[in-house]
């Protein structure tokens, strides 16, 4: 009998960590879900912790960790990934994009497994290319309240390619565009969410500046099959995996009132400092080497989300 492959997520109780680890977990993998449970949830995995493949480990990565056995493939996720987050917890936002990044590679050095960062389109900064292709160096602020995201996770970036060209690690990079599902956190300030919130419960739904900054979303089950074809390519520059599908945030805004059947109305505030006016992603590399490309249309996943924010605040 074939022994099982394992793979580490860490920030696996997270949004998009516990849908990777309900993925391996079909797939016949062994998951070692680690999570300080700072931003993520016991609820996003409750279901798991019967399965005997499936082991929670609640711990800082930004600490050393030390887990016994094989493990093939590690998968470092935990961050604080929404800006009301990464503003409450700034420092544990650096640290575990400085410290936790180099504390998950040294164990898929010690371990010999391949290794994939999650990073984001946020190391574009606010863009000035348009759409955002993976060999632009970005606008990034680094002393805005933003930075301590943004340069966590282009320090990320840096040390997981030291570690590829220094110790050989087989390492992956997945620039991650705005996503959105079940399991996001109704109170963690990204605009889905908080859109969603707004409108089922009739409130006014919150437009910053005059709504024509423009974002691209992706649906979670799209993403997590982009990481997955990623993890298991020959590539090791970074990989844009998104949406290129774009909206203005008021666009966006008036789909959500329309999809939830609300009476909500949109009312505009100042824009949030060094709030980027544009995202898209240039996909070209995925669709060339990955062979992916999204699948389900806004509207669709809209439907979804909204469905289950809806049965989770009955």
């Amino acid at each position: 009998m074939a022994v099982k492959k394992t793979i580490v997520v860490t920030g696996g109780a997270g949004f998009l960590g516990s849908h990777l680890c309900d993925r391996f977990l079909r797939d016949g993998f062994r998951v070692y879900c680690v999570d300080n449970l700072i931003t993520g949830s016991m609820s996003n995995i409750e279901h798991l912790l019967d399965n005997k493949d499936f082991e929670f480990i609640k711990h800082d990565i930004s600490k050393e960790i030390k887990i016994k056995g094989r493990i093939d493939y590690v998968l470092h996720f935990a961050s604080p990934a929404s800006p009301v987050d990464y503003l409450n917890y700034p420092i544990p936002t650096l640290k575990v994009g400085s410290l936790g990044t180099h504390n998950t590679l040294g164990l898929a050095k010690l371990k010999k497994a391949r290794f994939l960062l999650a990073s984001t389109s946020e190391v574009y900064g606010d863009p000035l290319v348009h759409p955002q292709k993976e060999t632009y160096w970005g606008n990034v602020n680094p002393i805005g309240p933003r930075g301590v995201y943004d340069e966590a996770k282009r320090f990320a970036e840096a040390i997981t390619m030291a570690y590829h060209r220094y110790h050989n690690i087989d390492t992956k990079i997945v620039r991650i565009f705005n996503t959105y599902g079940p399991r996001m956190r109704i109170n963690d300030g990204r605009v889905v969410p908080n859109f969603i919130h707004q409108a089922i419960n009739n409130e006014s739904l919150t437009v910053f500046g005059r709504g024509k900054q423009t974002r691209s979303f992706c649906f979670y089950s799209d993403l997590i099959e982009g990481i997955t074809r990623l993890l298991f390519s020959p590539l090791h520059s970074p990989v844009n995996i998104g949406n290129p599908d774009e909206f203005t945030i008021l666009d966006f805004a008036k789909l959500v009132i329309k999809i939830s059947s609300s009476r909500s109305k949109i009312v505009f505030k100042p824009l949030p400092i060094d709030d980027p006016k544009q995202r898209r992603p240039d996909i070209s590399l995925a669709k060339k080497h990955l062979k992916w490309s999204p699948k389900v249309n806004l509207e669709q996943g809209l439907k979804e989300t909204i469905s289950w924010f809806k049965n989770k605040s009955l």
